[in-house]
């Protein structure tokens, strides 16, 4: 089966969850990632290979983010370090890291340096404000970059806290990985390098894109502050509503002439009420109580009452689920956007899937995450040519690992 990424060598200098992820969305599309790790010191031990773990210790993040990658465990502090990651970056096609930009000057790892080493070089750096302006040096940390886009205080209901959305980091993930695909086809059509940088702040921002572009282009207060969901401007348009069993109902119906015949049927009500008897009076002066009928209308059935309600009359609505839905949810399982792994150490176990569906060249689960320097000697030899001796060598040197 052939593979969108392949022949793509990816040297992986990511630490946090984000960019560690982006660099595995290569790797499930073929990129050969090769993931660089410290070795272990004393004060640093060596990741444990899930065949030594106990079934309570199953690492589910470092799984995901380092699923279909190798690993590397090199000394980037000594010389001998620093010359095999030359080497690599030779080799490579693309560098990710989110590390800062200080530790990669001082590594000899940052822009300049890499693209002397391989002029056509992807440079993809995830950081936490942009490449430029005085918050560039700022911490990757996605909580900082969320309480910079003015989206944290309109979450929540009113007389609340700012809600931390935390998908921010999310959609950064996906930017990143998209840069580098596009850098790559730019290279293709050109035999370019070059450095691109995907920042939480705009990833944020992105996740927050409605509201914001409207307040780009018409202002005003209503943008600035946190809306009761009763005090909504459409009852029937992004509001959610309690059902007897103390779960969430969310309708999107915009187009209330469309969907009123059917809402009005399965909340027993008039279709021909006078007080909702139009989309004006729905969603003007019969708003609030109209939003007051079907708080109450709801309340009375159980979620499982509404979601076949919804269901048999397709309905633009539905019951919110938590994370127990989708594990056992056909229609997730048949995308595959979650995957029955059968781990040798831990047995049946769950991991999230590939999130872009693709007919030709579809994600694959090719290898599970690596320990720490499980495939040193594989890549020195294989990749880089060295010999047994000097792989031993440097492994007794502890340049590797």
């Amino acid at each position: 089966m052939s593979k969108a990424l392949d022949q793509v060598v990816v040297v992986d200098l990511t630490t946090t969850f984000w960019a560690s992820l982006g660099a595995a969305l290569l790797g499930d599309f073929g990129a050969e990632v090769i993931r660089i790790d410290e070795p272990p010191t004393e004060g640093r031990p060596r990741e444990i290979a899930s065949a030594e773990r106990a079934p309570a210790e199953w690492n589910h993040d470092h799984e995901l983010v380092n699923r279909n990658k190798m690993s590397l465990a090199v000394d980037l502090d000594g010389e001998g370090g620093r010359e095999i990651v030359e080497k690599l970056l030779g080799k490579a096609d693309v560098v990710m890291t989110d590390r800062p930009r200080a530790w990669l000057e001082g590594h000899g790892l940052d822009p300049d340096t890499v693209t002397a080493i391989k002029p056509d070089i992807v440079y993809a750096r995830g950081t936490g404000f942009g490449p430029e302006g005085p918050d560039a040096d700022l911490p990757p940390i996605d909580e900082l970059a969320a309480a910079h886009t003015g989206m944290m205080p309109i979450l929540g209901q009113p007389e609340q806290p700012p809600v931390y959305p935390g998908h921010g980091q999310i959609y950064t993930t996906v930017m990143l990985a998209f840069g580098v695909a596009g850098a790559l086809y730019h290279r293709r059509q050109t035999g370019e390098g070059q450095v691109i940088d995907a920042s939480l702040l705009a990833g944020n921002m992105y996740g927050a894109s409605l509201d914001l572009q409207a307040f780009l282009a018409i202002g005003g207060e209503r943008f600035l502050h946190p809306v009761s969901r009763l005090d909504a401007g459409n009852p029937m348009s992004g509001v959610t509503y309690p059902t007897s069993d103390d779960l969430w109902v969310t309708l999107t119906m915009p187009d209330t002439d469309r969907w009123w015949p059917l809402l009005a049927e399965i909340v027993d009500l008039d279709v021909d009420d006078e007080r909702f008897n139009s989309h004006d009076k729905r969603c003007g002066e019969g708003r609030l109580e109209l939003l007051e009928v079907l708080d109450q209308a709801f309340r009375k059935k159980p979620a499982a009452h509404w979601r076949e309600t919804f269901s048999v009359r397709q309905m633009s609505a539905d019951v919110i689920e938590d994370y127990n839905f989708p594990i056992t949810d056909k229609q997730v399982c048949d995308a595959r956007y979650i995957l029955d792994l059968d781990d040798p150490s831990f047995g049946p176990l769950k991991s999230l899937g590939f999130p872009i569906f693709m007919t030709e060249t579809p994600a694959r689960m090719r290898r599970s995450a690596p320990r720490a320097g499980q495939n040193s000697a594989e890549i020195l030899a294989d990749m880089l040519e060295y010999s047994e001796h000097d792989i031993a060598r440097l492994e007794q040197q502890g340049v590797i690992a």
